[in-house]
């Protein structure tokens, strides 16, 4: 590090907090230290949202958490009072940002063979420092207005971020024993940082692979959503997968690694693409936020997840995967609630691309017809960038041209996008002869006939048929009403 760490944490724009949860600290004569991210970050210049303070001697973390809530005007004070800590959020003045400040009482901690859950007493900084995962998470900070921003790095984390490693404070084995999910943050910041995980320290999460079964699904699946997050997802995944904890919390997603070969003919290895995949995909996403786009992200992720079980060899033609994106999409609800992940419209998303993302594919064809494209633009909806996002990074040919002459197909595709939405409308389609109006035309109850008629005008606006406009929907109705009713049972007619 060319520059001082106190110049470092100057140069952040939250020192004012860090002075100011210094100074109350000293006035309540309570030896207080900023730990682990925001020293890390401040050293790698990288941007911090929650800041963690370690105070020595029991039950001081909640003292002080309370009065810094009262000098800054954060939100109520959240206790845990079994492990000594308290968070609070404020939002910061200089660039009004969310800022959670998290103050913790100097521990140390023992675990059971079988249980997550530790037994915790009050320790000193080094205790504190030896019970965190990574040796580049505890570098601390003095935070005493005569020692301010003095470093304390007892186990080389400066090197180690200097490196680019990841290790662990102690014997590494000891330190997953104590904390599985620390192996899947190993991960993590493998990924977010870009670092390196020290060889030692890698085969300490291949030996304790099976402890992850011992930690919350909610948990697990909240440090895979910071992996999806990252710059560079693959490389958190490949990690996950090296040591053997992927194909215990994502086992669909490994299953579709290697390559199987039947009379010379083989297919491509399913899973390293679909990490390429995702990569490609966060690359072209820029700097749109993860918030916008995790979903994207995950639909990345899993758009091939169905392969496994669709795929099939037939003589003279090879491999084939067909339907894969309709067992893909049944799928997604098993996986997000085995990782404790959102099933709301967000896992519905996730679905709908997994379930359209070959359908471009198809329409490369110069020969194809207006209606398939009305079709997937129907289909898609306020999704059609997103889907074209997906379907492009799921280019990962190593051929040059190859990759040229599919962008330019999935360019005309667009185009024809453009030109049939101009002419039809078809974004967010409405129909232009709603239910209500069909009941009060025909006299008919609200009813299943009703959304026949409804679905039969709809299909003739799709296939080219008739104008996607109010008077052709309706001459359309008028036209076609006694056919289709006649053929119906009496059922469709009652009311419901």
């Amino acid at each position: 590090m060319n520059a001082s760490i106190e110049s470092l944490i100057e140069q952040t724009p939250y020192s004012d907090v860090l002075r100011l949860v210094g100074n109350q600290a000293s006035e309540l004569d309570i030896a207080t230290y900023a730990v682990g991210g925001v020293v890390r970050d401040a050293m790698l210049g990288r941007p911090t949202t929650d800041i963690d303070f370690v105070c020595i001697g029991a039950g001081n973390g909640l003292v002080l958490a309370e009065a810094v809530r009262s000098e800054l005007g954060g939100s109520t004070v959240h206790t845990y009072e079994t492990f000594g800590t308290a968070a609070i959020r404020v939002v910061h003045g200089e660039t009004g940002h969310s800022l959670v400040l998290e103050f913790v009482g100097a521990r140390k901690e023992s675990y059971s063979k079988d249980s997550r859950k530790p037994a915790v007493e009050s320790g000193s900084m080094e205790d504190d420092q030896k019970r965190r995962d990574f040796t580049v998470n505890t570098l601390a900070i003095d935070l005493h207005p005569d020692r301010f921003a003095q470093l304390i790095d007892s186990f080389g984390g400066v090197a180690d971020l200097d490196a680019g490693i990841l290790r662990t404070p102690l014997e590494p084995k000891a330190t997953f024993d104590d904390d599985p999910l620390r192996i899947i943050r190993a991960a993590r910041f493998a990924a977010q940082l870009d670092f390196d995980i020290a060889p030692e320290t890698f085969e300490g999460m291949k030996d304790r692979a099976d402890r992850i079964d011992i930690v919350s699904r909610e948990r697990v699946g909240d440090e895979l959503s910071r992996i999806i997050c990252s710059p560079k997802p693959s490389i958190g995944f490949r990690w996950l997968y090296e040591c053997g904890v992927l194909v215990r919390i994502l086992p669909d997603l490994v299953a579709l690694q290697g390559v199987e070969t039947i009379d010379g003919v083989n297919h491509k290895d399913n899973f390293f693409h679909t990490l390429q995949v995702v990569d490609n995909l966060v690359e072209s996403l820029g700097e749109v936020s993860c918030e916008g786009s995790q979903g994207l992200r995950w639909a990345a992720m899993f758009h091939d997840i169905g392969k496994t079980s669709s795929k099939r060899f037939t003589e003279g033609s090879g491999w084939s995967f067909h339907g894969h994106e309709e067992r893909g999409a049944r799928m997604i609800p098993k996986i997000f609630r085995s990782l404790r992940l959102p099933t709301d419209d967000r896992m519905k998303y996730v679905q709908h691309m997994v379930r359209l993302h070959h359908r471009p594919v198809s329409l490369v064809d110069e020969e194809v017809t207006d209606s398939a494209i009305r079709r997937l633009l129907f289909d898609a909806g306020d999704a059609i960038e997103d889907l074209m996002l997906l379907v492009r990074a799921d280019i990962t040919s190593k051929n040059p041209r190859r990759v040229k002459k599919y962008l330019a197909a999935f360019d005309s595709v667009e185009r024809k996008f453009g030109e049939v939405e101009e002419k039809d409308r078809l974004r967010n389609f409405q129909p232009p002869v709603d239910g209500a109006e069909i009941m009060s035309a025909l006299g008919l109850a609200p009813s299943r006939a009703v959304g026949v008629l409804k679905n039969a005008i709809r299909e003739a606006i799709l296939d080219g048929e008739i104008a996607n406009e109010h008077d052709a929907a309706f001459e359309y109705l008028m036209s076609i009403k006694d056919d289709l009713l006649a053929g119906l049972d009496e059922d469709a007619f009652r009311e419901g």
